[in-house]
């Protein structure tokens, strides 16, 4: 436990250091919460939309088949419990409710990546977008880093950094 404290207290004393080297020689750090920036352009509102209804769509298709399976099922359950069905068309019948859960299982696996895909094909040129803005708000204001602070990853944010997300959204006509 002491090692984890020392450790830290370096990492933090090494960081506030370098900050202030890096002032001293002109380093000129901004950090940006790059979650709270895509959550205000309107475009990931079009795409969560966008991707909402196709969800929704594989969904009503998957619910679909459950039901059949559902009925099937219960249907096969019926007949042998009312003793009506040879040992042959059991097993058949059983091998065909198995091949129906195999078939929707492989439904659900595919209809979850074509949703990821999907996503990255809609969210692609929004991130392209907002990696745009912050560069160019980056480059006209002089900064030599940018920190994503929304990937928890800043140890220390000085009164030198500079948080650019009100330039970046100004960049990109976000209100």
């Amino acid at each position: 436990m002491k090692r984890v404290i020392i450790t830290l207290a370096l990492i933090v004393s090494f960081g506030i250091s370098n900050m202030a080297f890096g002032q001293a020689i002109g380093v000129k750090i901004g950090h940006i919460n790059s979650a709270e920036l895509l959550s205000l352009m309107p475009e990931v509102k079009d795409a969560d939309n966008t991707l909402k209804a196709e969800a929704e769509n594989l969904d009503k298709s998957y619910n679909a088949m459950v039901k059949e399976y559902q009925t099937k099922a219960q249907e096969i359950q019926n007949q042998i419990e009312a003793g009506t069905m040879d040992d042959l068309i059991r097993e058949t019948k059983i091998k065909e409710i198995q091949e129906t859960e195999k078939r929707i299982g492989e439904f659900q696996m595919s209809a979850q990546e074509k949703v990821a895909k999907r996503k990255e094909e809609l969210y692609k040129p929004i991130l392209e977008k907002a990696d745009t803005a912050i560069k160019a708000v980056s480059e006209k204001e002089g900064y030599t880093y940018v920190l994503d602070s929304s990937l928890g990853v800043i140890l220390f944010a000085g009164s030198d950094s500079v948080d650019i997300l009100p330039e970046v959204k100004a960049q990109l006509g976000i209100q």
